[in-house]
């Protein structure tokens, strides 16, 4: 059979699979923010930052060391993410979401809020939010300090404390959030479908939902234009980027 007529009925399955879907769950990575030119984290490391090992960069000891640095490469890439518009596969979901509501529930790696800009509701952020910010230490004062407070540098500090802002993101080393990780397992099970959308599979514990979505009687569709480590897990695997895939799944 012809590669073209292939694709043409892996397609057409992967519809209907939608269509006959209660209840289903998008596990999106970078590959999908990458589509609207946000660069996946090792991507970023171009120019001045290649000399950099990605630990100085995305740990807490990195910060430590020399929190300028870490604060000034975050703050290049929230500006680039908030200069990303969100693309033709986040605007798919988003629709779909609005068209059936209750019927999909979006997972994502990502720390940008593309998904969100989109129009997608209660998105479940596995990895953090790279546009908002958190206190390095926990707080010890008896009213808690407002980060909104801080002295505005690089890094901004506390002029109570000298508590240092960092980006709220999950770096290496560090637990995801457990009531996301809870909720996100959750939904693995029970779901019927589960789309994984640009990911390589590779970072876990959130490459571990395929696997805890089929062992639970999911189907299990992968939207990648590349090989992933999951693709062992699935029923299908689609060759094709987010943008150009979702939209004729869920339209």
């Amino acid at each position: 059979m012809p590669l073209r007529e292939q694709a043409r009925l892996a397609i057409q399955a992967a519809q209907e699979a939608v269509a006959a879907a209660g209840r289903i769950v998008v596990l999106s990575g970078a590959g999908m923010s990458s589509e609207s030119g946000i660069p996946t984290f090792r991507d970023a490391q171009t120019g001045l930052w290649a000399r950099f090992d990605p630990m100085q960069l995305a740990s807490t000891e990195g910060f430590r060391s020399d929190p300028r640095l870490v604060w000034d490469w975050y703050a290049e890439r929230r500006a680039g993410v908030r200069a990303a518009v969100p693309n033709a596969g986040h605007l798919a979901l988003a629709r779909f979401a609005a068209a059936r509501p209750g019927c999909l529930q979006i997972i994502t790696q990502n720390v940008d809020d593309l998904h969100q800009r989109a129009g997608s509701p209660d998105v479940i952020r596995l990895h953090g939010d790279i546009l908002q910010s958190r206190w390095l230490d926990p707080c010890r004062a008896p009213e808690p300090c407002d980060p909104a407070t801080a002295e505005p540098e690089r890094p901004p500090h506390c002029t109570q404390c000298g508590n240092l802002l960092r980006p709220a993101v999950v770096w290496f080393g560090e637990q995801l959030p457990p009531d996301a990780l809870t909720r996100a397992e959750g939904l693995a099970r029970q779901c019927d479908l589960m789309l994984v959308v640009g990911t390589s599979g590779t970072v876990y514990p959130a490459a571990g939902l395929a696997s805890l979505a089929r062992d639970a009687g999911a189907m299990v569709l992968i939207v990648n234009p590349h090989a992933s480590d999951l693709d062992a897990v699935a029923h299908q695997c689609l060759r094709g980027t987010a943008a150009a895939v979702l939209p004729l799944l869920f339209e």
